[in-house]
């Protein structure tokens, strides 16, 4: 019980001299060793590097999940280490909606099975938000939480430390200085200066150590960097993925609902159709000068009617393949990412598609899905 007593006494004095020793620095009444210019730069890169992760952190959350309670749970959940229950994203929950009120209203009305369609692919669209949200969780938000949980608290740690052993180096320092000031005037015994300066050796010791400790920490934020910088990269590519997946959903909805609308008589009022820039690009050629592509119609030639007419070529070009891709029906083409086909297009072809060619096999292929070369 006494030894526990006199620690906490000489931890409390320790404290207190450090106190004072900080607030005599803030006040310009007492000496401050000052870190070598390198070490400020590595701390002040640290600082840098922490505040902009959080912020990034927090937006890329509210991006991923704007609902503030549901952040909250996932949070709680988290820190609890428990498994999130898997939730329905809103594109899920509205085409389940849409498929309840069809049943409600008849499946076989024109209505009724319109809203099935819709609602499929509105199904679809929450299936690829959701992947979207579990790959961006697992390669970009965990990094960054295990960097501002893990890495920086150590961080912080040894700079705490540092700073207390620099405290005590300069409360070390002004002890000294009285000392021999006081040995000056002949009050202070040479034994007293002895210990000041060996004392100052101790703390100068102890400085420099966890000094080096906390500069070869901060010279890992480097490393950080690069680590965060292909967490990026794979979370822009989750994005890419994603947008591409809601974009060719959406572009075999409008053929449905096309089709449906054929199929019932019902009349389409006549819309302007903005011409894709990749396919714009593509009729435009390598060498010629942009020109500006539109449809002056908004009906679309059958694929039987495209396969029955032989419409002249506009002209090949190799273009690379992005994603993988399965073929709808046999008008279309699968692709596999990253080879080589040779794509056309022509005269009144839907502007978000090719044809694509892979040795005797010709297809539809979507351009969303391909990279054009030169």
């Amino acid at each position: 019980m006494d030894f526990n007593v006199k620690k906490l006494a000489s931890g409390a004095g320790v404290f207190f001299t450090r106190a004072v020793q900080f607030t005599e620095e803030k006040l310009g009444q007492a000496e401050k060793t000052e870190l070598d210019p390198h070490l400020e730069n590595l701390i002040s890169r640290a600082d840098s590097t922490k505040n902009w992760t959080e912020k990034i952190l927090r937006q890329t959350e509210v991006l991923l999940q704007p609902n503030p309670s549901a952040r909250i749970e996932e949070f709680i959940y988290d820190k609890l280490d428990k498994k999130l229950p898997s939730r329905t994203t809103n594109p899920e929950l509205l085409g389940q909606y849409m498929l309840e009120a069809a049943n409600e209203f008849g499946p076989g009305t024109p209505y009724g099975s319109t809203l099935i369609t819709v609602g499929e692919y509105q199904k679809r669209l929450g299936g690829a938000e959701r992947e979207l949200l579990q790959t961006s969780a697992a390669t970009f938000l965990t990094p960054l939480r295990n960097f501002l949980e893990g890495d920086w608290r150590t961080i912080s740690k040894e700079r705490r430390l540092m700073e207390n052993r620099r405290l005590d180096l300069d409360i070390c320092k002004a002890r000294l200085k009285k000392a021999k000031q006081a040995e000056a005037k002949a009050a202070l015994l040479s034994e007293e200066v002895d210990k000041a300066e060996h004392d100052l050796r101790v703390a100068q010791t102890e400085f420099d150590r966890q000094a080096e400790v906390t500069r070869l920490l901060l010279e890992g934020i480097s490393s950080t960097h690069l680590n965060h910088l292909r967490c990026l990269q794979d979370f822009a590519e989750a994005q890419a993925t994603y947008y591409a997946q809601c974009h060719h959903y959406m572009q075999d909805l409008q053929r449905e609902l096309h089709k449906c609308a054929n199929a019932a008589s019902v009349p389409q009022p006549p819309a302007a159709v903005c011409p894709d820039p990749i396919s714009s690009a593509f009729l435009s050629g390598p060498s010629s000068p942009a020109a500006t592509v539109s449809s002056s119609s908004s009906q679309r030639p059958s694929t039987l009617a495209m396969e029955r007419t032989q419409l002249p070529v506009t002209g090949t070009r190799k273009a690379k393949v992005l994603y993988d891709y399965d073929a709808h029906d046999s008008s279309e083409l699968s692709l596999l990412a990253d080879e080589l086909i040779t794509v056309y297009t022509v005269p009144g072809m839907d502007p978000d598609w090719l044809i694509g060619e892979r040795g005797n096999q010709k297809g539809k292929v979507p351009v969303t899905y391909l990279e054009l070369l030169s």
